[in-house]
């Protein structure tokens, strides 16, 4: 007898939809599992077999065919467990042959016929939800995650003898309650009040975050460089509905989600070690899973110890930089997913950290300390629109009882700039004003005669490249944006030049 159900796999970030074939005829008792399986979904007949006799069900003593179509397509993960352990049921008439025709059936299988989480849930929802689905039995531990998403029903099932139970009609499970979305208050346990000092920081801080602009920190060890990375996130303006979604796509896919319930509320901060590699941080693997740059999306990716990364890892950063996604190319997969993160970078000016320093001598050879700068290249350089030197904070304003501006402060100040460049670009498919291209530069960055004079000046005296030049403009713009401005004014010209001052300082004319 042949069994037809619908369950669903992944090709990159988008869903894909499969049908379980099951048929089982006289013969030998076997096993066969075709349509391109993996090793894990080749495994599953084990899991299946003894979760249908450990739920009191009899395993067929015949020949079982288990057909995953299309065939053309890899089939990855334990997603398929579920719905092929219904399919051996249906086929055997524990329940009608068309009980399940309009569900999507997901879930892996313990040994004891309990149904286990999975990963990648949301966008094999909404794909299956765009194609006209709207029945999903998930794992238990799934719903959540895919109840924030359109008008649908959710079954949540917890073993196999539920499932039976519910296609058999002896057993009904209810619905899970679609959650709505609601802004949630993100306590932070960071916050720029608890910066001492560091004013010109924390404004470029603003600016960036603003914009969404990358930062580069320099400073010595203790200066407060990644005590004012890990500020950011409190000045963040709050995640939309979509915004949330679509970073929960890309975590749901990496198994980020495991252990945790709902959708992701807040803009993730990631923070990589330098010893991580390419794959790690860009993405990869045999299945071209996401890295820090896309699981970073809508956030912040703080890359402490810059210039100690491997060169080719620092390299791999310049496209996606450039672009907001990344393409992964592998034998057996391809799939490209969103990056537009904010990318923060933290280094010391020397091996020693103390090059500069007011108190320290600084113990490297001038060779030292030229190799040391150069692992960071040009081309990586110009990409990294704000650079700031941070000093050694002063005893006074470390034993200062004056309390500093809060991050509440300055996020009003952020929303209110973001608030104008979503009116502004809400036709051209931007969101900030680091995503202008060269046509909406034209239009939107309208500057005075004297901002025009003093940019020719600078682009002279900094030698700047046509990349370093768009993006001073580009941050001008967002300085104009936070002062109220339409048009960019000479003084916002000039506060964007000076956070390209360092360079000269430590990487010369190069």
């Amino acid at each position: 007898m042949l069994a037809k159900l619908n369950s669903y796999g992944l090709t990159g970030i988008e869903g894909c939809l499969i049908n379980v074939e099951v048929d089982i005829s006289s013969g030998l008792q076997r096993v066969d599992t075709v349509g391109l399986p993996d090793n894990a979904v080749k495994e599953s007949k084990e899991r299946v077999r003894s979760a249908i006799c450990n739920s009191g069900y009899a395993y067929p003593e015949m020949r079982v065919v288990v057909n995953l179509a299309p065939a053309d397509i890899k089939k990855e993960g334990t997603v398929y467990d579920l719905p092929i352990a219904l399919g051996i049921l249906c086929a055997r008439g524990i329940f009608p042959i068309h009980a399940a025709d309009d569900y999507i059936i997901i879930g892996e299988l313990a040994l004891d016929g309990r149904v286990r989480p999975v990963t990648g849930v949301l966008p094999m929802v909404i794909n299956a939800y765009e194609r006209g689905f709207r029945n999903f039995m998930l794992p238990y531990e799934n719903a959540e995650e895919a109840s924030y998403f359109g008008d649908m029903n959710i079954y949540p099932v917890k073993n196999l003898n539920e499932a039976c139970g519910h296609f058999r009609g002896t057993r009904l499970i209810e619905t899970f309650p679609q959650l709505k979305w609601k802004d949630i208050k993100v306590r932070h346990t960071h916050d720029f009040s608890e910066i001492k000092g560091q004013q010109q920081a924390k404004r470029a801080a603003e600016i960036a975050v603003a914009g969404n602009h990358n930062l580069l920190l320099i400073g010595s060890p203790g200066s407060g460089k990644t005590m004012l990375a890990r500020s950011i996130p409190s000045i963040l303006p709050d995640l939309t509905m979509e915004e949330s979604l679509e970073i929960t796509r890309i975590h749901s896919i990496a198994g980020e989600l495991r252990g945790k319930s709902g959708i992701i509320t807040e803009h993730p901060f990631r923070a990589p070690h330098h010893s991580a590699s390419i794959p790690a941080l860009v993405g990869g693997g045999p299945r071209a899973l996401p890295g820090e740059i896309s699981l970073a999306h809508y956030g912040v990716l703080f890359l402490d110890e810059f210039p100690l990364f491997p060169t080719a890892v620092l390299e791999a950063l310049r496209q996606p930089l450039e672009d907001g996604i990344v393409t992964i190319t592998r034998a057996s997969a391809k799939t490209t997913y969103p990056a537009e993160f904010m990318l923060v970078a933290a280094m010391n000016p020397c091996p020693c950290g103390n090059f500069g320093s007011k108190t320290k001598e600084c113990r490297c050879t001038p060779m030292q300390i030229e190799r040391y700068r150069n692992r960071i290249s040009t081309p990586l350089l110009d990409r990294l629109d704000l650079h700031i030197e941070m000093i050694e904070v002063d005893y006074e304003d470390l034993i200062s009882k004056e309390k500093a501006e809060s991050s509440e402060a300055i996020r009003a100040r952020v929303c209110a700039a973001r608030k104008l460049q979503l009116e502004r670009y809400k036709d051209d498919g931007i969101l900030y004003n680091a995503q202008l291209t060269s046509q909406l530069m034209r239009k939107y960055c309208t500057m005075t005669a004297d901002a025009e004079a003093l940019l020719k000046t600078a682009y002279e005296r900094f030698k700047l490249s046509a990349r370093g030049y768009s993006r001073v403009i580009k941050v001008a713009r967002t300085i104009a944006d936070l002062a109220g401005s339409e048009t960019i004014q000479k003084q916002h010209i000039l506060e964007a030049v000076q956070y390209r001052g360092v360079d000269e300082k430590y990487w010369g004319t190069r």
